[in-house]
């Protein structure tokens, strides 16, 4: 008969769940002492890892949950990639620009070609270098006029956290519109009692975070041309469109909000959100190049070439910007259109199921702005419940659904929101649907016996 030689395989062959290091609590304040089987240690942190919500159910999050194998693909291609080292990855750099000019296009920039732009970690820095850009033009203007640059200030109405955070590291007076009975985003008549010459900019949402429609962009800068005809104050529009930059030029593209309208001076957007890109891109874009001030562009050498920045970071991976243009190349208009519009018929179908449950009003329905649905209780006294409570019923089953109150002044009022993202199917909706009904009949009976929630039958 055959012989054959028995090789030691015990490392490869032992139990992960039975090493070791998954004998201890993994440590948390200290690096171990010793290496560990890499094997072994993915293993365990993918273990912890699994105790993190199910994301696809995360319905408060804008942000990306699903991707494309080629997107893996390519991520992993990049991961060694340094961005801001554009004489290293010059081709990185390349498609950067081209995502740029493809935005500026989509946006209607008057000259895509030559247009100013950049891509950040997200929304959030987007935001606030477009907010620089408006406090340097302004400040610039004043010297100019030998008036004082000491007191700017930024009208806004119910901004993502992200203003606050711009006005304060950045010193900026951040004029906040308190909503009006029925609103949800700035009114443009709200503006006059609220700019002045100190006021570096408006902001207008494309995509309130609190209810998800869309605030008035072509009214505001209309109010705004009106109040410069009375004032002679040039006041220009900051659109912040982290989420409906990528959704109004597909599904609502007879809306005008973008560089059509020649007030606003600059755009930001999140690659990452209805961008369908993976978390870690956002992209801002100037009306034309003179609208970003020579002063807050740095160019750096030491990395082998002359590179002008704008940013907040610095070194940043290449892959999200890859997987960017890999979508935008992918889908092209007619595909974004087609994933953009089945998100908003989905949500459109949850607020047709939403109305007929009863305890609800609706706030937005899905229709004008982001594939989204708000609602609160019509009767907040008398329903037993609150939303909160909803909630929480909800996450019985993995649902991440958030409750909060209005901001000011329409704080008394809670509500609910569900975002339809890419990933999102009408199937799963339709479940979500079920299981609103199957919590709203568990609240309005109370709290339940013991008896009833016994839930080990074999």
């Amino acid at each position: 008969m055959a012989l054959h030689r028995v090789t030691d395989r015990g490392g490869d062959a032992q139990d992960i769940y039975s090493t070791p290091l998954s004998r201890e609590v993994l440590p948390k304040y200290q690096m171990p002492k010793e290496a560990s089987d890499p094997r072994i240690a993915y293993a365990l942190i993918h273990s912890e890892l699994q105790l993190d919500g199910n994301s696809s159910q995360n319905l408060a999050t804008f942000c990306s949950t699903w991707s494309e194998d080629e997107v893996h693909r390519l991520m992993n291609d990049c991961l060694d990639k340094n961005m801001i080292d554009k004489d290293e990855y010059p081709q990185t750099a390349e498609i950067e620009s081209r995502c740029v000019h493809m935005l500026a296009d989509l946006w209607n920039s008057p000259s895509e070609r030559d247009t100013m732009g950049c891509s950040t970690t997200g929304s959030s820095e987007a935001a606030m270098l477009g907010g620089l850009a408006l406090k340097w033009r302004w400040r610039q203007r004043r010297q100019a006029e030998g008036k004082p640059t000491d007191r700017p200030n930024l009208v806004c109405g119910p901004v993502q956290i992200c203003w606050d955070k711009f006005a304060r590291y950045f010193d900026v007076e951040l004029r906040q519109i308190p909503l009006e009975p029925g609103a949800t985003g700035i009114r443009p008549h709200q503006l006059r009692e609220y700019v002045d010459e100190n006021t570096i900019g408006v902001v207008a949402i494309l995509g309130v975070t609190y209810t998800c429609d869309y605030e008035p962009v072509e009214e505001i800068a209309a109010e705004l041309d009106a109040i410069m005809a009375d004032t002679g104050l040039d006041v220009p529009v900051h659109v912040d469109a982290a989420s409906g930059g990528f959704i109004a030029p597909f599904v609502q593209p007879d809306l005008v909000w973008d560089f059509r309208i020649p007030r606003v001076a600059s755009i930001n957007t999140s690659g990452h959100k209805y961008g369908l890109a993976p978390l870690g891109v956002g992209w801002v874009v100037w009306r034309s190049a003179d609208l970003l001030p020579e002063d807050l562009v740095f160019r750096v050498s030491y990395l082998g070439g002359d590179m002008p920045t704008f940013a907040l970071n610095f070194s940043r991976p290449g892959g999200e910007i890859v997987a960017q243009y890999y979508l935008l190349l992918r889908l092209g208009r007619e595909g974004y259109r087609m994933i953009q519009q089945t998100c908003a018929e989905t949500a459109q179908a949850l607020a047709a199921e939403i109305k007929t449950m009863g305890p609800f009003t609706l706030l937005y329905d899905g229709t004008g702005g982001l594939p989204a649905v708000s609602y609160t209780l019509t009767d907040p006294a008398t329903a037993g419940f609150s939303l909160y409570d909803l909630s929480d019923e909800l996450r019985r089953r993995g649902w991440q659904v958030p409750s909060y109150p209005l901001p000011a002044n329409r704080q008394e009022t809670v509500i609910q929101r569900v975002l339809v993202r890419h990933g999102i199917s009408r199937d799963v909706i339709s479940l979500l649907a079920e299981d609103i009904r199957r919590s709203l009949a568990r609240l309005a009976g109370g709290t339940p016996s013991d008896e009833a929630r016994q839930g080990f039958h074999h």
